[in-house]
């Protein structure tokens, strides 16, 4: 497989809504956005979150414009990833892309298959009672039965609303930076994200040692504007996951 870009990402708590101003300026356009995940609804009846154990992550996003249902595969191997979903591609309305993800130690592959759509598309979709499986494409279904043919699609329920807001591109530094804050129940989190990309001229040690001085530079021009980084080791999505299975989802 070829050099992948790579998104490096910082999560942030305590006050969100001061950390976003600190980074993003009163004046930045923002997203307003919510979100829903799909589980399995036998799973979150007893607390657990069977899609996100078995590394796939099945995510709605609505208003703010366009909506998109994204199904992915996070952590994944190469080797899972076979037959036209072994390299990246844009297909409208369909964006499958493979990168790096990393967060602090933390370094995994993630491939994702986005398919956009007009606002309202998926309204129906996270409704009570609805099948979240019922709104995937034949081309979402393909690359999940290739690519992780142990997961059951079957019996889904659709977890949120997370509101989201989103500001991209703030400049931190030579940084161009995507910000999004998410909040759930009691929990309030701040993503700060940049993705890296290959150069015709890298190799692997070259691109890998860039990534690692640009993910140090985003961790200290967060830090530089007062805003504390989180300890936390868990990913935001099963942080958030995790409490709204505990909850009633019926």
């Amino acid at each position: 497989m070829d050099l992948l870009p790579i998104e490096i990402k910082v999560n942030i708590e305590g006050d969100v809504a001061a950390a976003l101003s600190a980074l993003s300026g009163s004046s930045s356009p923002m997203t307003r956005r919510r979100i829903w995940f799909a589980e399995g609804r036998d799973g979150v009846a007893e607390g657990r979150v069977p899609l996100l154990d078995g590394g796939v992550i099945v995510r709605f996003r609505i208003g703010g414009g366009p909506g998109d249902l994204t199904v992915k595969l996070r952590p994944c191997t190469g080797e899972q990833l076979v037959g036209r979903f072994s390299a990246p591609f844009e297909a409208e309305p369909f964006t499958y892309k493979i990168e790096e993800d990393w967060s602090g130690n933390r370094r995994m592959l993630a491939a994702s298959l986005v398919h956009g759509g007009p606002p309202g598309m998926l309204s129906d979709a996270v409704k009570p009672g609805a099948d979240p499986a019922a709104s995937m494409d034949a081309v979402q279904g393909q690359f999940l039965h290739a690519c992780a043919p142990a997961i059951r699609l079957d019996g889904l329920v659709a977890l949120g609303p997370i509101f989201s807001t989103k500001v991209d591109d703030v400049p931190l530094d030579d940084l161009k930076v995507d910000l999004d804050a998410w909040s759930v129940a009691d929990l309030d989190f701040l993503e700060a994200s940049i993705r890296v990309k290959p150069k015709d001229e890298d190799d692997v040690e070259k691109f890998t040692a860039r990534a690692e001085r640009k993910q140090r530079k985003l961790e200290d021009a967060v830090r530089e504007r007062g805003v504390v980084l989180s300890e936390h080791p868990e990913s935001k999505t099963r942080r958030v996951l995790t409490v709204l299975a505990g909850t009633d989802q019926s």
